[in-house]
């Protein structure tokens, strides 16, 4: 199995990406980039994926059945996470994203990613999902509210990001499936605007990646689902330490 994170830019920016793949013991990192259009991003899919079996975690509203308001899945991210500062921005069919967001699934789609809210664990095949990386955090890592990487100065925000870079190196390989990771794997950045949000990218993909991993290995088990295939939906990974 791959797995892809793709941390999508919503209107026009770039997107992270990152692959894993599966040795049938633990994971290991394959690619982490980054690129912006999207046909450059499906690509770089169909190029490192092709025809094999996958599993792609979108950090975007790929099924927004709503004209207007919110969607179920952005209700509940509110409702579990808001106390955690990781309520996620609300999507309906009049926002300015919503027509490539949803065609960016539409295209998986046709590549034979189908959606999966409801997944047979450890069976191959061809899946998406939307996660979102910050309620994923707060459960894989134990967090007490999000890290606020961001939002801020570069000087609030690059400590910030320097920990998530942190607790991915330090949790990652310790939860199961495990994720063979060295440092040397994920860049440092410089403390500048475009060196830290190409990072942010990046390690929002090996987040996402990571979900997918997790959601196909342990399905509704070890994880929860937001919402459903009509109203749209969010994978989140249940709490590792302890119960929410």
């Amino acid at each position: 199995m791959q797995f892809v994170g793709v941390d999508f830019g919503w209107q026009s920016g770039a997107s992270g990406l990152c692959q894993l793949s599966w040795d049938g013991a633990q994971l290991h990192l394959a690619e982490l980039a980054r690129l912006q259009s999207m046909e450059s991003v499906l690509g770089w899919i169909d190029q490192r994926v092709g025809e094999q079996a996958g599993a792609i975690a979108v950090d975007a509203p790929t099924l927004i059945p709503n004209q207007t308001g919110m969607r179920l899945p952005d209700r509940l991210a509110h409702k579990h996470f808001g106390r955690y500062h990781a309520g996620c921005y609300p999507a309906n069919l009049n926002r300015p994203f919503a027509e490539r967001t949803v065609q960016f699934g539409l295209s998986l789609e046709r590549r034979g990613f189908l959606h999966a809210p409801t997944i047979d664990p450890r069976q191959p095949g061809r899946y998406q999902m939307e996660i979102f990386p910050h309620p994923a955090t707060i459960h894989l890592f134990g967090l007490p509210q999000i890290l606020k990487y961001k939002k801020g100065t570069l000087a609030q925000r690059f400590p910030e990001l320097m920990r998530l870079r942190q607790l991915c190196l330090e949790h990652l390989p310790k939860l199961m499936p495990p994720l063979k990771l060295a440092a040397a794997q994920l860049p440092i950045s410089e403390q500048r605007g475009k060196p830290m949000r190409a990072l942010e990218d990046k390690l929002d993909s090996l987040v996402c990646a990571y979900v997918a991993a997790h959601w196909w290995y342990w399905g509704t088990e070890k994880n929860w689902v937001l919402g459903d295939r009509d109203r749209g939906y969010i994978i989140v990974p249940a709490p590792v330490y302890g119960s929410d």
